[in-house]
């Protein structure tokens, strides 16, 4: 039996600091990148990208996909936030706040 918590959604958010000095190092930075965007994970920041996950079974299937992806080179972060922690999140553009990113609207097959 699954716990309520297992039901609430989260995101997983990927933070990354790779090094580009080399042509090899930038191409194994554009395939991290380009593995992240395939699996559904948005920019939100140069090196911070995030993904809606329903529940942490999802959670852990595509922390998994991210860990495949690391290159040799680099350090590689993944922290899991709530959907209401992540909704409180404080989004400046300029001085102006804006609101955070939305989850993406979910296909529900029963």
């Amino acid at each position: 039996m699954m716990s309520f918590s297992a039901y609430k959604g989260m995101w997983l958010m990927a933070f990354f600091d790779l090094p580009v000095d080399t042509p090899d190092r930038r191409r194994q930075y554009a395939r991290f990148r380009k593995a992240l965007v395939q699996d559904g994970f948005m920019m939100l920041q140069y090196s911070v990208y995030a993904r809606y996950c329903p529940n942490e079974d999802f959670c852990r299937i595509h922390a998994r996909k991210v860990q495949e992806a690391v290159p040799p080179d680099g350090e590689v972060r993944l922290l899991r936030v709530t959907e209401r922690q992540f909704g409180g999140m404080e989004v400046y553009w300029g001085k102006k706040r804006v609101p955070a990113e939305e989850k993406p609207v979910q296909l529900e097959l029963f």
